[in-house]
């Protein structure tokens, strides 16, 4: 027993031991799993560290030296046009130049505590900052967040391209830490604060306050100095002048940051935000005007140098290549400074152009006298585009989406937007019942734009849309309208170049390249994407053409160019209209967007406050029509502006108007209801509208009567047209004849009930047939039959011993030649010698002269036809004594 338990009890302990070995077996092993994993990512981590050493020493090493007169000063950038000539020289004007000494201190806690709190610690880097940006970078991607002191801007902005790569980081950190060795604190500061850009060709804190304000830095409010130290970060962007909502905010961001970092109190940044932002700024006419060409095209290329985070671009000396067409330019300037075409002095407009085909900006119009100080009315004003929206967020994409046709049938009556008790309001206040979309788009009817804009759905309508570079955060049903989101002109220019481009859009852009004072180049062009079909395109821009020759853009129409387009005008509430006294007629805002395939033009006018109303039509509404017209009449002379191609993808059928689904029209659908409409290939009907059962009675009462004396014969006849719609026009008749027998020939086609047939001769039937027709209707044949008898003349035989004298020549014949003697005799008739053989008779030779009374000299012999037979009494005269002219008289 006890052997047992004894043998039991070892056993239980080389078990436990044999678990405790291989625990502890395994535990060693983890240990030695983990131990060898951290000395691979310090051996990792070590490599990737002399490896960046390497690196970073290969980039600095390569970096250029320091130059003073580069830290110090901007270099002159210029701005070249299509021609490749120099309309603008950014950095040569004049800059307050203000000592490091004469900063106040209230200046510089607003700069260091909005771009580099710890500047005087650092030696050129901040690694704090750094650390920050680097893990903003591996979440969103390199580039995505900057850490920049003041020194490297410094850097940045005088030696080195704006390429976000590993190389320039290197070189830019390299040269910061050169700098700091070579210049004491303050000096680099003084650089930063002389050389950055503040706006548009303003340079340093001291140029911008006298710009703005008009004062001495010294004489600045805290709100004024925040507003200046926001500025380096976006100098367009966050200008107070063109964007106060985002100057104001930015402002507070930089009053927020100084509380933060102990500058001021809370009370001062409270009382600093609470300042209307505008409210000290210099007034228009007091600031300093740079005298510079095209001062709306050069904001524009500013504005986008700062939008692609190149502003500090300009103190490096570089070229830009712009899309600036001066004569283009030119024309705009003039066209908007035209006084007559406004209701008033204070009335304003804006105009972009651009190249269809590429999205390049030609030209842009800031406004009537645009300095370029003021407010540009092109690309800084945003307002509602009204009805130019509708090809955009309605017809665009149900063409696109749901292959409709130009002819789809939609109906104008009373109608509310879906699922609310809003009635929807045409202009007019009318309904104009089934029309084609055609239709409906080309006279700008509101209630069928917003049923279609609910059946293709806010989605793909905002998809369509954000492809046309026009981006909606949410849609309503009276966005379809032309409410919602405000555009400028140059995004709504964009939007309709991609309808003249075949559905493709490219974002319209000023800056072609950029040359580098090393020779290097940077392309700035955009990408052109496909954004719809091009079926889509053509059957939207079949319909704009319409605009211009049937709908409400007739005054923007040209002769010659094949233009499309729309115009758009925006309301003012009923609220409104009651609480200001305004008519029902006062809007604030009209439009006209049109193209060819050379180029797009967008035009917008109104007031520089929306409350103030456009009052008339032809110089308040019509006024972005006639600056279309005179600016494309212009800008198209002379060249050879190609038309609007259909694609292949693109049918026509004609269709029955109004029928739903749609139908071909049959041979009996009235003109007045075939429209010819495009399709989508392989989406027209194929069924054909029923036949109105329509028969054309046959002439009836035909007669055909014989003219002797005119050897003719008339015919005529009576008709019952067919009453119905769906036959227009007049009853034709063909006439056909045939003689003896013969095969019928088309004689005549006529509208009349009555015809004559010319010639006739004796001796031979003819056969008359009248066949009633009318468009794709014929009759059967009306048909008589007329035989006209030949006349068989009696010739007498002579007498014997009796001749013939003939009294001209004295020549005696026998009586059987008098056949000679009648042709003499017949000269009073000219057509009828046969008349003559009554001369046979030798005292008959005036028998001829009476022939002349009948007009029918070969019947002389036939008293039926009414030819006077009688003999003369004496030879060679008539019964009335006359002799004839011929001497056909017979001998005593």
């Amino acid at each position: 027993m006890s052997d047992n338990i004894n043998s039991r009890a070892a056993r239980r302990k080389t078990i436990e031991a044999e678990r405790t070995k291989k625990k502890s077996k395994k535990t060693n092993n983890g240990k030695s799993i983990i131990k060898k994993i951290i000395l691979a990512v310090v051996a990792i981590g070590v490599a990737i560290l002399i490896g960046g050493a390497g690196l970073f020493t290969f980039y600095a090493s390569s970096a250029p030296d320091l130059d003073e007169n580069l830290l110090k000063d901007p270099l002159s950038s210029e701005f070249l046009d299509i021609n490749g000539d120099v309309f603008m020289k950014s950095g040569v004007e004049k800059r307050e130049f203000v000592p490091y000494a004469d900063i106040p201190d209230l200046m510089q806690d607003a700069i260091l505590a909005t771009e580099d709190v710890r500047f005087y610690s650092h030696k050129g880097m901040d690694f704090w900052r750094l650390g920050g940006a680097v893990i903003a970078n591996f979440r969103s991607g390199f580039g995505s967040q900057g850490a920049s002191t003041l020194t490297q801007q410094v850097i940045k902005n005088s030696f080195l391209s704006d390429e976000k790569t590993l190389k320039r980081k290197a070189q830019e950190a390299w040269l910061a830490f050169q700098l700091e060795r070579k210049y004491e604190k303050e000096e680099i500061f003084e650089m930063y604060f002389n050389k950055i850009l503040m706006s548009g060709s303003n340079y340093g804190f001291g140029t911008a306050s006298k710009y703005f304000y008009g004062k001495d830095l010294k004489e600045l409010e805290l709100h004024e100095v925040a507003m200046l130290a926001g500025l380096p970060q976006s100098p367009n962007g966050y200008n107070p002048y063109k964007n106060p909502a985002r100057a104001k905010k930015r402002r507070n961001v930089v009053l927020g940051l100084m509380y933060q970092h102990d500058k001021i109190t809370k009370a001062e940044m409270e009382a600093a935000q609470a300042m209307p932002v505008t409210g000290t700024l210099l007034a228009d006419d007091k600031r300093q005007v740079t005298n510079t060409k095209y001062p709306a095209y050069v904001d524009l290329v500013l504005s986008e140098l700062e939008e692609e985070g190149m502003s500090h671009l300009l103190s490096e000396g570089i070229k830009i290549q712009t899309n600036l067409d001066p004569a283009a330019q030119q024309s705009v300037e003039k066209a908007l400074n035209t006084d007559d075409l406004y209701e008033s002095a204070e009335m304003q407009a804006g105009m972009t152009v651009l190249d269809t085909k590429t999205g390049a900006i030609v030209a842009v119009g800031g406004g009537r006298n645009y300095s370029g100080t003021n407010w540009n009315f092109a690309t800084d004003q945003k307002r509602q585009p009204g009805s130019v929206i509708k090809p955009i967020l309605s017809y665009g994409p149900a063409i696109e989406n749901l292959s409709w046709s130009t002819g789809k049938t939609v109906v104008d009556e009373p109608y509310n937007y879906k699922g609310t008790n809003k009635a929807i309001q045409n202009v007019d206040g009318k309904y104009q019942g089934t029309m084609t979309i055609r239709e409906a788009l080309y006279k700008s009817r509101n209630i069928p734009a917003v049923k279609v804009f609910e059946e293709v759905g806010s989605e793909k309508a905002g998809a369509f849309a954000k492809g046309l570079g026009l981006s909606y955060d949410k849609l309503y049903s009276s966005d379809s309208l032309g409410g919602g989101e405000d555009f400028s002109t140059l995004e709504i220019a964009g939007a309709y170049s991609a309808f003249g481009n075949g559905g493709i859009y490219t974002e319209p852009h000023a800056i072609k390249e950029i040359v580098f004072r090393d020779g290097k180049k940077r392309k700035m062009t955009k990408d052109p994407k496909t954004v719809m079909k091009d079926s889509t395109a053509y059957m939207v821009t079949d319909i704009l053409r319409d605009v211009l020759t049937s709908g409400t853009g007739t005054k923007a129409n040209i002769a010659g160019l094949d233009i499309a387009g729309k115009t758009g005008t925006t309301n003012y509430s009923s609220e409104t209209i009651s609480k200001n006294g305004l008519k029902n007629s006062d809007v604030p805002d009209t439009w006209f967007a049109g193209y060819t395939t050379d180029y797009t033009i967008a035009t917008w006018g109104g007031y520089e406050t929306n409350a103030t109303p456009i009052t008339t039509f032809d110089k308040g509404r019509y006024v972005p029509q006639n600056l279309f017209n005179m600016v494309m009449s212009d800008i198209s002379a002379g060249k050879d502006t190609a038309q609007f191609q259909k694609p292949g993808s693109v049918e026509e059928a004609t269709i029955e108007y109004g029928s739903n689904p749609l139908v071909l029209a049959s041979r009996t659908t009235p003109s007045n209801k075939k429209r010819t409409e495009l399709f989508v290939r392989g989406t027209a009907p194929t069924e054909v509208a029923e036949e109105e059962i329509i028969e054309l009675d046959a002439p009836n009462g035909l007669t055909a009567q014989y003219n002797a004396e005119t050897s003719s014969i008339g015919l005529n006849w009576s008709h019952n047209a067919p009453v119905s719609e769906a036959i227009a026009g007049d009853v034709e008749f063909t006439v056909l004849v045939g003689a003896d027998g013969g095969e019928l020939q088309e004689m005549t086609t006529t509208t009349d009930t009555t015809v004559t047939f010319e010639g006739a001769e004796a001796g031979r039937t003819y056969t008359f047939s009248v066949i009633a027709k009318l468009e794709y209707l014929e009759s059967s044949p009306a048909t008589t039959t007329v035989q006209i008898e030949e006349v068989i003349e009696e010739v007498p035989e002579p007498e014997e011993g009796i001749e013939t004298e003939n009294p001209e020549d004295g020549d005696w014949n026998d009586g059987n030649n008098g056949n000679n003697g009648n042709n003499g005799n017949d000269g009073n008739n000219g057509n009828n010698g046969n008349d003559g053989n009554n001369g046979n008779n030798g005292n008959n030779g005036n028998d001829g002269n009476n022939g002349n009374d009948g007009n029918d000299g070969n019947d002389g012999t036939n008293p039926d036809d009414g030819t006077d037979t009688t003999v003369p009494t004496e030879p060679g005269t008539g019964t009335d004594g006359s002799t004839t002219e011929d001497g056909t008289g017979g001998p005593p």
